[in-house]
């Protein structure tokens, strides 16, 4: 692969071609530094970025169906199969790892955030 990069020798750019007077540098696809960058750019790529939303939107609408059988404003019945099988295997799942014990009870050990 070959690189560009900006004058405090932070890779900015990568092609797989040599691209004359701007990615000149080669460097092997195993590089450290060209894995760093890689992961770099994909953590903070847009794409992720509305993954982890939709995952955080998700958890909301969970909580808000569960606000809404719970205050009798709508029954569960009421939502279509699919989304009530939905529903009851996350539920289900979540229940499944809570009953591991990833979480203490005492607050001078470590716990383990998984984002449910």
């Amino acid at each position: 692969m070959f690189v560009r990069r900006n004058a405090n020798n932070e890779i900015v750019l990568v092609s797989k071609e040599r691209i004359s007077g701007i990615a000149e540098e080669y460097l092997d696809a195993d590089s450290y530094e060209l894995i760093d960058f890689i992961q770099n750019q994909q953590e903070s790529s847009p794409v992720v970025e509305f993954k982890k939303s939709d995952k955080d939107l998700i958890r909301v609408l969970e909580d808000v169906i569960d606000l809404l059988t719970i205050k009798g404003i709508i029954q569960f019945t009421d939502l279509p199969k699919a989304a009530q099988q939905k529903l009851l295997s996350r539920q289900h799942i979540r229940h499944r790892i809570a009953t591991l014990n990833l979480v203490s009870d005492n607050p001078d050990e470590e716990t383990v955030n998984l984002d449910l």
